[in-house]
């Protein structure tokens, strides 16, 4: 039996640290871009629905190189924030950040679906009765839209958790910086001799996705008796 090396269990830990960032950091903002969708009409709606779903039809590559252009040490935003202090290429924020693009397709639409669900009759005899935008927001929509959010954050973990093209082009695979669980997989399969630590890690990730799976099913049931209320 195959034992998984302190690299491998380092590329574990770094993916799940990845993908948490990553799920914490862009739900607030695909419950807004989901609100939005859902009930905004404006100019540009198209195109930020567009602009939503491109990481899902780009190759991965391609997204990653664009935010290498973007936000690489000389990129036009990374110079910037490089002078703060703030760093992206090749580091594991960039994998964070690369994971967070590429599950916010996956947040936004559950999300969006279950915002669409809600009966607009109920934020508006909120609105009759005073209750400015952002409560109605808070104290309405985002409760009652909780199963669609709980089922978008795990979709967002799991995507994040498994994302390697993006990340693999914008930050590399450094061992105990950016070396995630399937650039790990990755580096396994093209070393001869090591077909039984690609296995391992692939039972690490399976485990993994099938854990995150069964939590999604129970917190969406858990957040659907919530809304629903005692019967």
């Amino acid at each position: 039996m195959t034992t998984l090396s302190a690299e491998d269990v380092g590329a574990v830990l770094l993916s799940l640290k990845v993908a948490a960032v990553a799920t914490l950091c862009g739900l607030p903002l695909a419950v807004l871009c989901a609100e939005a969708l859902a009930r905004g009409r404006f100019w540009g709606r198209t195109l930020l629905e567009a602009t939503v779903t491109l990481p899902l039809v780009l190759p991965p590559v391609a997204t990653g190189y664009g935010l290498l252009i973007l936000f690489g040490r000389q990129g036009l935003i990374g110079r910037l924030l490089a002078q703060v202090g703030i760093v992206f290429a090749f580091h594991w924020t960039g994998a964070a950040l690369a994971a967070a693009v590429m599950a916010f397709p996956l947040m936004v639409r559950p999300i969006r679906l279950s915002i669409e669900a809600i009966d607009r009759e109920v934020s508006e005899v909120a609105l009759t009765l005073g209750a400015s935008g952002p409560r109605r927001f808070f104290s309405i929509t985002v409760p009652l839209a909780s199963p669609g959010i709980a089922a978008g954050a795990l979709l967002g973990f799991a995507k994040a958790l498994g994302e390697f093209g993006a990340t693999i082009t914008f930050v590399a695979a450094i061992p105990g910086e950016t070396l995630t669980l399937p650039a790990a997989i990755y580096n396994a399969t093209q070393s001869p001799g090591r077909e039984g630590r690609a296995l391992a890690l692939c039972a690490v990730a399976a485990a993994i996705a099938v854990a995150a799976v069964l939590l999604s099913d129970l917190v969406g049931r858990a957040a659907g008796r919530l809304v629903q209320g005692p019967r």
